[in-house]
C-alpha cells in the first residue's frame, strides 16, 4: 500500500488542536494559563469562521474551554500533557483509492526533553484517528508534525537535526529515515536543512522543527525565514537555509523577520513561516512588530483568493511554538 500526504492548501475536512491543560507548565499561575488558553482560543475562533474545529479538551478543562470557544468550535474529551496538536497528532494521508488514513508517528516529547511529560499525549494520535473515523497507518519512527512539510507532488522539507536526534531515531540513517517517509507519505525526495532557529535548541524547543524555517506555499514555491539583523545568531541560519533552497529548482520567497530580535530570554524564534493554510484563508501569526503587515502583504501576493487573518501569537510563542504548530489539518 501507498500513500500520499496532501498539501496543506488542499481542502480541509476540519482542523484539530488541543487545549492547554491547567498547569502543564509548571511556571504557569492562572494569569499565564489565562494567556495560553486566549492565544489557543484566538486562533480557534478565528479557523472556524471558515471550516469546522475540533478541539481536544482534558476532562477537567472542558467547561473553562467552553468559556472561552465560539460556540462553532466542537469539543471532544481526552487526558491531555500539553497543547501542540501538529507534534502529538496524527498526519493525513490519502490511500491507492483515495481514502484518507492517519499515520500514527511514535510520540516521545520532542525527543524526551526533561520538560516534557507524553504518557497521555502518545495516545492523542489513535484517539484523533478513532474520531476521525479512518485507518491507521502505523509508523515506527519517532516523528513529529512540525518536523516535516510537504509540497503533495512528492517532496519534503525536514532539519537534520530533529530526524536524527539521538533521543529520536539513535539507530537510522537517513536513508531510512528517507525510505520510512516514502511509505507513509509518498515522499520521493527530501530537501535536508542542516538545522533549525536558534531558539528551538533552548527550553521548551523541538531542537529544530522546519515548520518555523521554511514551508511550500504552493507546489512549486518555498517561503524561508530571513532573519535580516546580522545581530541574530539567525541571520546565519537565514543564509544556510536560502543557499540550500538555490540548489533547488523551486521559486524561492524570503518573508522578513520581525524587527525586534530579543526578548527577556533572549533571541526571539518569532516569524511568520508558522501560519496556517484554512479553507479560504491564512491564518497568520502576528506579533505587535511593523514587520506584520509587510509579512501580511508577501502572503497576500503569495495565497490569492485567501484572507490573511493576523492573530497575535506572541504567548504561543513564549511556550515554545506557533500557530501551525497548535493546528492540524483533516483533508477533506
Amino acid at each position: 500500500m501507498t500513500y500520499r500526504m496532501p498539501a496543506e492548501w488542499e481542502r480541509h475536512e476540519r482542523t484539530w488542536m488541543a487545549w492547554p491543560t491547567a498547569g502543564y507548565m509548571s511556571f504557569e499561575d492562572e494569569a499565564g494559563m489565562d494567556d495560553a488558553r486566549g492565544a489557543w482560543a484566538n486562533v480557534a475562533n478565528a479557523i472556524v469562521r471558515f471550516e469546522p474545529v475540533t478541539m481536544v479538551v482534558d476532562p477537567r478543562d472542558v467547561e473553562i474551554a467552553k468559556e472561552w470557544l465560539s460556540p462553532q468550535v466542537d469539543i471532544v474529551s481526552a487526558p491531555l500533557d500539553d497543547a501542540w496538536m501538529r507534534d502529538m497528532g496524527p498526519t493525513f494521508v490519502r490511500d491507492e483509492a483515495g481514502q484518507l488514513n492517519g499515520v500514527d508517528w511514535v510520540f516521545n516529547g520532542w525527543g524526551a526533553q526533561h520538560w516534557a511529560k507524553w504518557d497521555h499525549d502518545s495516545e492523542i494520535a489513535p484517539f484523533v484517528i478513532e474520531q476521525a473515523g479512518v485507518p491507521a497507518v502505523i509508523s515506527p519512527i519517532v516523528n513529529e508534525g512540525g518536523g516535516i512539510h510537504v509540497n503533495g507532488q512528492g517532496v519534503l522539507l525536514a532539519t537534520e537535526t530533529v530526524q536524527f536526534d539521538p533521543y529520536r531515531n539513535p539507530e537510522l540513517s537517513k536513508a531510512d529515515i528517507e525510505a520510512e517517509f516514502h511509505r507513509t507519505l509518498g515522499v520521493d525526495r527530501v530537501i535536508w536543512f542542516k538545522r533549525g532557529l536558534t531558539r528551538d535548541y533552548e527550553d521548551f524547543g523541538t531542537r529544530g522543527h522546519v515548520d518555523i524555517v521554511a514551508c511550500f506555499a504552493d507546489e512549486n514555491t518555498i517561503l524561508y525565514h530571513d532573519q535580516q539583523n546580522p545581530e541574530h545568531p539567525d541571520f546565519e541560519i537565514s543564509q544556510e537555509v536560502l543557499a540550500v533552497l538555490q540548489e533547488t529548482e523551486f521559486r524561492i520567497i524570503p518573508v522578513p523577520a520581525p524587527e525586534r530580535i530579543r526578548d527577556d530570554l533572549g533571541f526571539v524564534d518569532q516569524g511568520y513561516i508558522n501560519h496556517y493554510i484554512c479553507n479560504g484563508a491564512v491564518i497568520l501569526c502576528a506579533f505587535d512588530d511593523p514587520a506584520d503587515e509587510r509579512a501580511k502583504a508577501i502572503l497576500e501576493s503569495v495565497y490569492p483568493g485567501r484572507e490573511i487573518v493576523l492573530v497575535d501569537a506572541q504567548e504561543i510563542f513564549a511556550r515554545g511554538g506557533g500557530i501551525h504548530c497548535i493546528t492540524q489539518q483533516q483533508p477533506a
